[in-house]
C-alpha cells in the first residue's frame, strides 16, 4: 500500500470530496430513519399491547361484582316429622354445601398438594408453575400439556367464566388473561385462603353427578364429609382433573393411579408420613365403594304422587308469589338449595301406601291397563311415532272393534305389542324407542286433609308400582264426574245457608222434569217416595228433590257457590265445535258437569263443611327456607268462608245419617262419628265416598282410567272398604269429640209432610234447625188441634217421620216389587236447559284439554248427569 505525501492528499481529498460527504449523509439518515422507526414500531406496538391488555382488563368482570360462591344447590324436601323425604336436583346442581370446618384437614391438603402446591404462598396466580409449564410445553415441541392455573384461578372459571368448554383459541387466550387479573384482585379482597378453598371443594365436579365434597362424601361412601378418612379423602381428591376418567366407581383402576399421585404429593409436601402413606395404599376403599354404588342403585329416586304435586304447587307459588318465570322457577326448585317442609304426614301416608299395597284390598281377577308409546326409523331414514291411541285404532281397524287397552294379564298386554311392532316394522323398519307402562285396572285414588288446617296429610294417586316421576297422578290432575257427592256443595250448601231451605224443607218426590222437558228419575228407577225433607233426600240420595232444590236455588247461584268452594274445572261458557257447555244448570245438582272435578278439590270441598264452613286452599307445605336458613316462601293458608257454622253442622248431620243409616253403612268406624256422602256416576264409570270425622277428611274415588263401566259385586264397593279400613286405623287411639253443634242452632219437631210447626194429627219428626230458620207457621194440612210437643221432645232428630221405619237391612227404599237393591242406576237429563250436556255418545265432542292432565281422560259427564243414586 503507497503511503507516500501524494498518494495521502488524494485519499485526504476523496474523503472530503463533496460527492463522498453526500454520501456519507445519506447512509447515515438512512441508518437514522430504520432505527427511529424501529422505536417508533416498538412503541406503536406496546401501545397497542398495552391497549389491547387493558382492554382485557377493562372487559373483566368487576371485582365487587364477582361471586365465588357455588351456584346450584340441591333442594332437599322434609315430611312433617322433619324426616328427609327427597333430594330434587337438576343437571349440575346436586350440590350440598359445606363451611371449611365441617371439612376434614387430610382433604384440603390432599386437594392442595395436587391442585395447587403453593397455594398458601401465591397471590392469586403461580409464576413459578406458569413457567415450568411453559419450560415442559416448549421442550414437548410445543404440546403445552400441563396446567398452572391455581386453586383460585380454577375457582373463577368454574364461577365466573362457566362458559370456558365452548371458548375459542382466542377465547381462552383472552379469558386466562382476565381469570389471572381476577384471581390478584380476588385474594387482595378476601385475605383469606380458607374461604377460597371452601368456595372451590363445594364447586368442583367430582364424577357421578356429584357437585362439591359434601355430595361427594354421600354418593361414594354414605357418609358426611366430616367423616372421610384420609384414605377415602385422597380418592375424592384426585377426581376433579378428570371427572370422568377418574370417576372412583365406574374406573376405579384410573382413579387409584391417581389416588397414589396425590398420596405421593401429600408424601412429598410433608402433609403425612410415610406410615400413613402405606397405609393408604393398602386399604380396599374401593370394594367400600361399589358396595355403596350397589345398594344406591336399588333405591327408587322416583317420586312420589305428594311429591309430584308438591313439586307444581311450588313452581306455581314461586311463578305467581315471587314473579319468576316458569323457567326460573323451575332452577331455584332444582338448583336453589332450598328446604321445603311438607304437609305429609309420615305415618298417615304409611297406612293409606299400605292398604293400597294390599291386594286383598281391590276385586278379584284385576286386570291391566296398557300405556304404550312406539318410535321407529323407516328404510328411507324417516321417522314415525305412534301413541296408545293410534295402536288402539290399529287393532279396532284389523281385529277387534271393540278393542281397548285393558288386557286380562301383562303378557296378553305383552302379546299386542308385539304385535303392533311387527306390524309397523314389517317394511324392514328399526324400532328406536318405546315405552310400555302396565297398570291395574280398576284404579283409586285418595286425598286426606286435616279440616282444621287444610293441610293435606296423605295422598295415594294410584295403585300399583309407581314408574315414573311426575307421572299421571290421579288423586290431584285428574278429573271425573262426582255423582252425588255433588249435591251436598251445589245445592243443598247455598239451599241451606242463603235460600230459606231447612232439613226439613219438604219437596215432593215425585215424577218431574228438567226445563228442557227431560225426565228426572231416582236412582232407584220409577220409585218416587212423596213428600220427602232434605234430610231424607240426603240419606237416600234422592234425584228429584236435589234436581227441585237447585231450580229453587238457581243454578247460577249453585256455580257461584262451587266456585267458593274451591273447584276450578267447573265452567261458565265452554265451546267445543260449535256446541256451548256449562255447568251453569240444572243437572249440575246430580254432578252432571263438563269435565268432571279432581279428587283434591272434592276433598277440600267437604273439609270446607267439617270446618264448621271456612274453606282452605288445600296445602302442600308450611314454609320453604332458602340456603342460608331464611324464610323463602311462607305458605299462609288462603281461607275463605263459604258457609255459616250453623249451615256446616246441618248438613254435617244429615251425612252423618247417610252412613248411621243411608247409603253410606259400610262406611261406619268404631266409636268414631263419621260424616259423608256416596256418589256414584250413571253406568257405573265413577264410584266415590267423601267423608269426615272430627280429625280428618277423607275421599276415595275408584274406576277404570279409560272409563269402562265398572262390574258389580266387589268393583262396587272396594272403595268404600278402602275408605273405612284406612281410617279406622288412623283413629285408634283417638277420642270420639263428636261433631260440635254451635250455638245458632237448636231443635224443634215439625210436620213431616209440611215442614212445618205440627197440628195434633200430624206425623212429626225432630229436627235441627238454624235458630232464625224454626218455622213460625203451623201445619194447614192435617188437623188444626194445636200439637203439643211429646216428653222426648229433645231426642236427638232422627231424621226420619215417627210412623216411618228408620231402617232397612238393604239401607235403600224397596221398590214395587219389594226389591231393595244397592245399586241401580237411574235415567238422568242429557241436556241442560238452552242446550246439550256432553254425554258419551259419538257426537260428543272430545272433552277440552284441562291444565296438567295431559294423560288422563277428562270424561264428559255420562248421559243423564253422571248420578245414579
Amino acid at each position: 500500500m503507497n503511503f507516500g505525501k501524494r498518494a495521502t492528499d488524494k485519499k485526504r481529498n476523496s474523503l472530503s470530496s463533496r460527492s463522498t460527504m453526500m454520501g456519507k449523509k445519506a447512509h447515515v439518515s438512512f441508518i437514522r430513519i430504520i432505527f427511529i422507526s424501529l422505536i417508533a414500531i416498538m412503541v406503536i406496538g406496546g401501545c397497542v399491547g398495552f391497549g389491547a391488555f387493558k382492554g382485557l382488563l377493562d372487559n373483566a368482570p368487576d371485582i365487587e361484582d364477582v361471586n365465588i360462591m357455588p351456584i346450584g344447590s340441591a333442594t332437599f324436601v322434609y315430611d312433617s316429622d322433619g324426616n328427609q323425604l327427597q333430594k330434587l336436583t337438576a343437571p349440575n346442581s346436586n350440590r350440598m354445601p359445606v363451611t371449611i370446618d365441617k371439612i376434614p384437614l387430610d382433604l384440603q391438603h390432599a386437594v392442595v398438594a395436587i391442585e395447587d402446591e403453593r397455594f398458601y404462598e401465591h397471590n392469586g396466580i403461580d409464576l413459578r408453575g406458569i413457567v415450568r409449564a411453559g419450560v415442559k410445553g416448549i421442550t414437548s415441541g410445543f404440546k403445552f400439556s400441563e396446567g398452572a392455573s391455581t386453586i383460585t384461578q380454577q375457582l373463577l372459571k368454574n364461577n365466573v367464566f362457566k362458559d370456558w368448554t365452548n371458548e375459542s383459541v382466542v377465547e381462552r387466550f383472552k379469558r386466562k388473561f382476565q381469570e389471572q387479573y381476577l384471581a390478584i384482585q380476588l385474594e387482595k379482597q378476601l385475605k383469606d385462603k380458607d374461604q377460597i378453598l371452601e368456595s372451590y371443594l363445594n364447586t368442583i365436579n367430582l364424577g357421578n353427578g356429584n357437585y362439591g365434597v359434601q355430595a361427594a362424601a354421600h354418593g361414594y361412601f354414605n357418609k358426611d364429609v366430616s367423616e372421610l378418612t384420609l384414605s377415602e379423602s385422597t380418592v375424592i381428591a384426585g377426581i376433579s382433573q378428570n371427572p370422568t376418567r377418574f370417576n372412583p366407581a365406574v374406573n376405579p383402576e384410573e382413579n387409584a393411579k391417581r389416588r397414589q399421585d396425590v398420596l405421593e404429593h401429600m408424601l412429598d409436601q410433608g402433609y403425612i408420613t410415610k406410615e400413613q402413606y402405606d397405609e393408604c395404599l393398602a386399604d380396599n376403599v374401593y370394594d367400600r365403594i361399589q358396595a355403596v354404588e350397589a345398594e344406591s342403585s336399588e333405591e327408587d329416586d322416583t317420586y312420589s304422587y305428594f311429591i309430584d304435586e308438591l313439586t307444581r304447587q311450588v313452581i306455581d307459588d314461586l311463578m305467581t308469589q315471587k314473579g319468576y318465570t316458569e323457567q326460573q322457577a323451575y332452577n331455584a326448585l332444582y338448583s336453589g338449595g332450598l328446604r321445603i317442609y311438607t304437609t305429609q304426614d309420615p305415618q298417615v301416608q304409611q297406612i293409606c301406601d299400605e292398604e293400597y299395597g294390599n291386594p286383598e284390598n281391590f276385586p278379584a281377577g284385576t286386570q291391566v291397563g296398557l300405556d304404550y308409546a312406539l318410535t321407529i326409523a323407516h328404510p328411507d331414514g324417516t321417522e314415525e311415532n305412534f301413541s296408545k291411541e293410534m295402536m288402539t285404532t290399529y287393532f279396532k281397524e284389523n281385529e277387534d272393534p271393540n278393542f281397548s287397552l285393558l288386557f286380562d294379564s301383562q303378557e296378553q298386554a305383552q302379546s299386542y305389542i308385539d304385535a303392533f311392532k311387527a306390524a309397523k316394522t314389517e317394511d324392514g323398519s328399526t324400532v328406536i324407542a318405546e315405552q310400555a307402562y302396565f297398570t291395574p285396572q280398576p284404579q283409586s285414588s285418595l286425598c286426606i286433609m286435616d279440616q282444621h288446617t287444610g293441610y293435606v296429610k296423605a295422598i295415594v294417586g294410584g295403585r300399583g308400582e309407581k314408574a315414573t316421576s311426575l307421572s299421571l297422578n290421579r288423586a290431584t290432575r285428574t278429573v271425573r264426574q262426582p255423582g252425588s257427592t255433588f249435591k251436598i256443595v251445589s245445592t243443598y250448601a247455598p239451599a241451606l245457608n242463603e235460600c230459606d231451605k231447612t232439613l226439613a224443607t219438604v219437596y215432593d218426590d215425585e215424577p218431574y222434569e228438567y226445563a228442557n222437558g227431560k225426565p228426572v228419575k231416582n236412582w232407584l228407577t220409577g220409585s218416587y217416595g212423596g213428600p220427602t225433607t232434605i234430610r231424607e233426600a240426603i240419606v237416600n240420595s234422592v234425584n228429584v228433590v236435589a234436581v227441585k232444590c237447585i231450580t229453587d236455588v238457581t243454578p247460577q247461584l249453585a256455580y257461584d257457590y262451587l266456585l267458593k268452594f274451591g273447584f276450578t274445572s267447573i265452567v261458565d261458557t265452554l265451546t267445543v265445535d260449535g256446541k256451548v257447555y256449562s255447568d251453569i244448570g240444572q243437572p249440575t245438582a246430580l254432578g252432571g258437569i263438563t269435565r268432571g272435578v279432581s279428587n283434591l278439590e272434592l276433598t277440600a270441598s267437604y273439609a270446607a263443611i267439617a270446618n264448621n264452613g271456612t274453606y282452605i286452599k288445600p296445602m302442600f307445605y308450611t314454609k320453604i327456607l332458602d340456603e342460608d336458613g331464611n324464610v323463602f316462601l311462607d305458605n299462609t293458608p288462603e281461607k275463605t268462608k263459604v258457609i255459616k257454622p250453623s249451615t256446616a253442622y246441618l248438613l254435617t248431620s244429615a251425612m252423618e245419617d247417610v252412613v248411621d243409616h243411608g247409603t253410606g253403612t259400610r262406611l261406619q268406624l268404631d266409636n268414631m262419628h263419621v260424616a259423608g256422602k256416596t256418589g256414584t256416576t250413571e253406568g257405573y264409570n265413577d264410584l266415590w265416598f267423601a267423608g269426615y270425622t272430627p280429625y280428618y277428611t277423607c275421599t276415595v274415588w275408584s274406576g277404570y282410567d279409560d272409563n269402562t263401566k265398572l262390574p258389580s259385586g266387589d268393583y262396587r264397593t272396594y272403595h268404600q272398604d278402602l275408605w273405612r279400613k284406612i281410617m279406622q286405623r288412623l283413629h285408634e287411639g283417638k277420642t270420639d269429640t263428636d261433631f260440635k253443634m254451635p250455638a245458632t242452632v237448636s231443635k224443634t219437631t215439625v210436620c213431616t209432610e209440611t215442614g212445618l210447626l205440627p197440628n195434633y194429627n200430624c206425623p212429626t219428626i225432630t229436627e235441627y234447625f238454624e235458630t232464625d230458620e224454626i218455622p213460625k207457621k203451623r201445619c194447614n194440612v192435617h188437623s188444626n188441634k194445636v200439637y203439643t210437643p211429646p216428653a222426648e221432645e229433645n231426642n236427638e232428630p232422627t231424621g226420619t217421620p215417627t210412623d216411618t221405619p228408620t231402617d232397612n237391612p238393604a239401607n235403600t227404599p224397596p221398590d214395587s216389587n219389594g226389591n231393595t237393591p244397592t245399586d241401580n242406576p237411574g235415567d238422568t237429563p242429557t241436556e241442560t236447559p238452552g242446550g246439550d250436556t256432553p254425554t258419551d255418545n259419538p257426537d260428543t265432542p272430545d272433552t277440552p284439554d284441562t291444565p296438567d292432565t295431559p294423560d288422563t281422560p277428562d270424561p264428559a259427564p255420562p248421559e243423564g248427569g253422571g248420578e245414579t243414586e
